[in-house]
């Protein structure tokens, strides 16, 4: 970033870093509820379908469950994105995370397929899409809560952090699968163990609600309702008619990094168990290596956007996303002994996803922001991760490096999004980020 952006640069103080504690550690234990599900998509597929059902065909049911909750995110997040430009960013902060603890507690107490039959499945999709409805309104409305907190000149540091701490919501998935699997032997977690996970969800959205209650409004926000200019007309309907040219770049950009979550978080963990056979419980201690260099990963993005900007930034990680993936994949296949460090490594070339909330928030003004963010994140985050986790598993006995190849066309997308809206229009961006409180 240039030298003037340099010259604005403020510290942290003791409340930023509380705050920004509070919010990332609240995200985490959401993303937690709403990820769990990932890691015991195995045992769920054994226990919500019928028996006599091919594996393959109930595990690919199990998956489709779980992306179901993809595609509620767009109404729960549009709706709840309406109400965060409106009544401010802490309400509907700390809505969300109340909105998905309670399906995830529901999920852990309530009957299997072999209790009610086909009203097993039924009651578990209708549970995810609460879920995704949660979520959709956490992740725009976390973004607009930092950034307008965030000293200036710090915001992809800050970002990258909160990024880091919804992120950790998977390490948390990870370490609880792989403590079920050493404590239980696979028989005792297909007969009751597999719910004390779900059951731990509904702690943590207790614990969630708790902490948020010590956040404060955003200044920025504030701000726009002391000058009353908080209340727009309808915000999608100023997003739609007035931001058109921010939707595409919006939308590709969040492709990108829910591919690089869908590959390494998603599909990875299911792939070592069933094409190579690894153990459940060596699984997960990789996932959990993996996704701690992601969330170191998240954090160094952030720091590297406040250095070289945004879309030099989204250039650099675009790159590096289908290294890592393929390195990981390399040592799987050529057996190499060394997988930990490779899924390291992995994880610290994924920091897309630390890096692609801080285009998001330069792209829109702050009295529409949580709506622009919203409306394009969650639609072309529900689109793609609905399809492109049954796309992988399905191709998958074809080749192991399918999500290679997929990782490498996203990362061009990534690139080609960075040379056609970010350095083509003059790093429009950067300088919105650096007057965040005035557009």
């Amino acid at each position: 970033m240039s030298a003037d952006t340099h010259a604005v640069t403020t510290r942290f103080s003791r409340s930023d870093y509380r705050t920004l504690g509070l919010a990332a550690l609240g995200g985490a234990l959401e993303i937690y509820d709403f990820i769990i599900f990932v890691f015991f998509a195995l045992i769920l597929s054994q226990l919500f379908f019928p028996p006599d059902m091919p594996e393959w065909l109930r595990l690919l049911q199990s998956f489709g469950i779980f992306v179901t909750g993809y595609l509620a995110r767009p109404l729960g997040g549009i709706l709840m994105a309406h109400f965060a430009d409106h009544l401010g960013r802490k309400r509907v902060f700390s809505l969300s995370i109340l909105m998905m603890a309670l399906p995830c507690l529901l999920i852990g107490i309530m009957p299997t397929y072999a209790q009610i039959g086909y009203f097993a499945p039924l009651i578990l999709l209708a549970l995810r899409i609460f879920q995704g409805a949660a979520v959709g309104g956490e992740v725009p409305s976390a973004w607009a809560f930092v950034a307008e907190h965030a000293p200036a000149g710090r915001r992809g540091y800050a970002l990258g952090f909160l990024q880091a701490g919804l992120t950790f919501g998977y390490l948390i998935g990870a370490l609880t699968a792989t403590l079920l699997a050493q404590l239980f032997t696979p028989a005792e977690i297909l007969d009751y163990a597999w719910r004390f996970p779900f059951l731990l969800g509904g702690v943590f959205g207790v614990i969630g609600v708790w902490l948020r209650r010590w956040l404060s409004e955003t200044p920025v926000f504030l701000a726009l309702r002391e000058r009353r200019e908080g209340r727009v007309e309808l915000p999608l309907r100023t997003v739609l008619r007035d931001f058109r040219p921010s939707l595409l770049p919006a939308a590709l950009l969040t492709c990108v990094l829910t591919s690089a979550v869908v590959v390494f978080v998603v599909i990875t963990p299911t792939v070592m168990q069933q094409r190579f056979g690894m153990t459940a419980s060596h699984t997960f201690a990789l996932s959990s290596l993996g996704i701690v260099c992601l969330n170191i990963g998240c954090v160094l993005a952030g720091l590297v956007v406040d250095r070289i900007g945004v879309w030099r930034s989204i250039v650099l990680y675009s790159l590096l996303l289908p290294l890592g993936i393929g390195v990981l994949y390399a040592s799987l296949v050529g057996q190499w002994g060394l997988p930990g460090l490779a899924y390291g490594f992995a994880g610290l070339c994924c920091g897309i996803v630390g890096v692609v909330p801080s285009v998001m928030i330069g792209l829109f003004p702050a009295k529409i922001r949580v709506s622009g963010i919203s409306f394009t994140y969650n639609i072309a985050y529900a689109l793609w991760a609905s399809f492109t986790p049954l796309l992988l598993i399905a191709l998958m006995p074809w080749s192991p490096w399918v999500g290679v190849l997929f990782c490498g066309v996203m990362g061009l997308v990534g690139v080609l999004t960075a040379r056609w809206f970010g350095f083509a229009r003059g790093h429009q961006v950067e300088r919105r980020l650096r007057a965040l409180v005035d557009v």
